[in-house]
């Protein structure tokens, strides 16, 4: 599908992207450390054209300004990032649409982890096959809301925009925390064995090469499988609905 996914080393554990266009250009997406970007971007013969930061927070923006330096690329951003990010020539709104090779990029407007947060379906014909979520859907965990979000927001995000995807949908996420995330979800539901196993995996191996789908997160994703016995027979009180459960994960998450 031409896109690279580049893990940062940086403490957060961000992840950028590459997506190739059709002339031998390129878009960044959360470009991190703009040398590393720039220098994969080399090594692939792609010269970066555009950039487009998923939402405002530093780690998802820092290295605009290197790369928008040596070559020129135009930044775009949610519309609700006016002011929050510097130099964007362009924001964007839901359904805005960016050619790449083999099909092309659509804006989602994903509020919750904060309310100037996008992320992007990749479409060739008339399916999705992979979508870059920022910081509002990890492997195995969704984002918090500490900096300018709302749990109650992403409930609706997440189950309105996520829970419908196809389960061939590859993720490609801001951060790698799947380690964290599937030691969250085995300890809200011990039974998990599929979770329990890619455990292992994950710990066995680099967890910045794995690559996985909606069908993954559906089986080990705990605010995917908001209807589990486990995990509502786990939370204390009364549940009465699905929305209650995650926001009642989402405050477990926090503490975790």
């Amino acid at each position: 599908m031409h896109i690279h996914q580049i893990y940062t080393f940086s403490p957060l554990r961000n992840f950028s992207y590459l997506i190739e266009e059709e002339n031998g250009k390129a878009i960044c997406v959360d470009p991190f450390d703009a040398n590393q970007m720039l220098e994969f971007a080399a090594s692939k013969s792609l010269e970066i054209d555009a950039i487009i930061n998923t939402h405002e927070h530093l780690d998802h923006f820092c290295g605009n300004e290197g790369v928008v330096q040596a070559t020129g690329a135009k930044v775009y951003a949610h519309e609700n990032a006016s002011g929050k990010i510097p130099g964007v020539d362009t924001y964007l709104s839901l359904g805005d649409r960016v050619e790449v090779r083999g099909g092309f990029l659509e804006v989602m407007d994903t509020p919750g982890h904060t309310f100037a947060h996008l992320c992007l379906k990749y479409i060739q014909g008339e399916s999705v096959k992979a979508v870059f979520t920022g910081d509002t859907l990890f492997n195995a965990g969704v984002g918090n809301c500490h900096n300018g979000g709302n749990p109650e927001v992403l409930y609706k995000t997440i189950s309105e925009q996520f829970h419908t995807l196809d389960g061939d949908v590859i993720i490609y996420p801001g951060h790698d925390y799947i380690e964290n995330n599937l030691e969250f979800t085995l300890n809200r539901e011990p039974g998990n064995k599929c979770a329990c196993q890619w455990l292992k995996k994950v710990k066995a191996g680099d967890s910045t090469k794995f690559v996985f789908n909606i069908a993954d997160e559906k089986s080990f994703n705990a605010f995917f499988r908001l209807g589990n016995e486990e995990i509502v027979s786990g939370l204390s009180g009364n549940v009465e609905s699905e929305k209650e459960v995650f926001l009642r994960l989402r405050e477990l998450r926090n503490k975790w």
